[in-house]
């Protein structure tokens, strides 16, 4: 025995007794107040679920929820059982029946799971196109004429501009801005409409003294000179090989540039001067207007008109025959009349009225989109872009300081170019591009800014 080591005193009785007392497994609980241990270990009795208004677990392991049912119906399928077989959620379970993959690429059905006031079928909203408020280019052009009855301007499928100033036509190239004098028809006659072939080679002149002459354009000469009308003729329209000629003597000529004659037929219903002609695109019909405010309808062998629209109040140059729809016709009046009309004529109705608040000199409709667009003279000058059917504003442009008499449209139908009495023509991109092609437009890069015609 190691003589430094001393004995502890013998404890006393109360002493005695803590000890045991510490060790006894039936120590005191403290009856307010639950015991944690150093572990985190959710405890379900101490959460307050009303205040996430979440059902609590019953002891069976079960949520009374409904959207607790739902949710694990969805994402678990519907042969999930109702119950956990224990509330212990850190215990390993067996996989699923359905695989993720699956449950990825099952659409929700509408017993599934939805968020509430959350509106499913609505469509995010299509953002406007954006339609430049200014031109793009302007092309001087001395002496263009500012008379509403006339028409100086068009565009070629080749993408040719055809311009008439006073006794002469120039051509201008989109591609390459360059500029051609094709004719001129001496001082004792002037050019009152031009008008381009499909094809783009042949160019219509019709002239101040009753004349119509065809131009062959890749040859720079004259191939054929038409008469017939007394007075001018201030309209032309293409169908294929078949050529209309509208005049301020009243009347319409039918010309078949294949034949010998000057012309085919001849067809009177308008009591004034005619001042709009266009063939339907299916060139199954022929729209006439005229300054007796009369909308006329022809088929290819008819002399009379099968069909009278009278609505119109002021003279009808505007006409635009529909690329979307077939028989759909609209139609523009003058000072007195200001509207837009809509027209069937498969149905021999009219559609749909739109007042402008200003006289329509043109309209052309859209081939790439079912829009359209209207030039306007008294008293805004202003040129629309408009929706069709709902024929909401889309845009509303302005630039020229004379009425708008004169519109043509390039021939990938995303250009319209414009020309007023202030002696200007300006390029204004409106239309988008179709889907299927580029969506640059086909005027040449060294075409933009500002220039001279002749």
């Amino acid at each position: 025995m190691d003589e430094s080591f001393t004995p502890p005193p013998p404890m006393s009785s109360s002493q005695h007794n803590h000890v045991k007392r510490m060790l006894n497994s039936n120590r005191f609980k403290s009856p307010s107040k639950t015991i944690y241990s150093d572990r985190f270990i959710p405890s379900r009795s101490a959460s307050n679920f009303a205040l996430f208004n979440l059902s609590p677990y019953t002891e069976d392991g079960c949520s009374c929820s409904p959207y607790g049912s739902a949710l694990r119906s969805a994402l678990f399928g519907p042969s999930t059982p109702n119950k956990f077989e224990s509330p212990n959620i850190f215990r390993f379970k067996s996989e699923t029946r359905q695989s993720m993959h699956s449950l990825s690429l099952t659409p929700f059905t509408s017993q599934d799971v939805l968020l509430p006031g959350y509106d499913y079928n609505h469509k995010p909203l299509k953002r406007p196109r954006k339609i430049p408020p200014s031109s793009f280019k302007v092309l001087d052009a001395p002496a263009l004429q500012d008379d509403f009855y006339l028409n100086l301007v068009d565009w070629s499928s080749s993408n040719v501009l055809a311009v008439a100033l006073e006794n002469s036509v120039y051509l201008w190239n989109a591609s390459s801005s360059k500029v051609t004098k094709l004719c001129d028809l001496g001082v004792d006659d002037s050019v009152c409409s031009v008008g381009w072939a499909p094809l783009g080679t042949y160019l219509a002149v019709g002239s101040n003294s009753g004349k119509v002459q065809i131009w062959d354009v890749t040859q720079g000469k004259s191939i054929r000179t038409m008469e017939g009308h007394r007075l001018r003729v201030g309209t032309l329209a293409w169908s294929s090989s078949l050529l209309s000629s509208g005049s301020r003597d009243k009347s319409i000529y039918q010309r078949d540039i294949r034949v010998q004659e000057d012309f085919v037929s001849k067809l009177s219903g308008h009591k004034s001067e005619v001042c709009g002609l266009k063939w339907s695109y299916d060139n199954r019909e022929l729209a006439s207007g005229g300054n007796d405010n009369k909308l006329l309808v022809w088929n290819q062998n008819s002399t009379q008109p099968i069909l009278k629209f009278c609505e119109h109040t002021a003279a009808v140059k505007a006409i635009a025959w529909s690329p979307h729809t077939n028989g759909l016709l609209a139609s523009g009046g003058g000072t007195a009349d200001r509207s837009i009309r809509f027209w069937s004529t498969t149905t021999n109705s009219q559609l749909n009225c739109i007042d402008t608040g200003s006289q329509v000199c043109n309209l052309v409709w859209s081939k790439n989109v079912n829009e359209l667009v209207s030039t306007h003279g008294y008293s805004q000058n202003q040129i629309m872009v408009w929706k069709y059917p709902t024929m909401s504003k889309l845009a509303t442009l302005t630039g020229h300081t004379y009425r708008v008499l004169y519109l043509s449209i390039s021939p990938d139908g995303q250009t319209i170019v414009t020309g007023a009495g202030d002696e200007t023509l300006r390029f204004w991109n409106v239309f988008p591009s179709r889907k299927s092609q580029n969506t640059e437009s086909e005027i040449g890069a060294s075409s933009f800014g500002r220039s001279i015609i002749r």
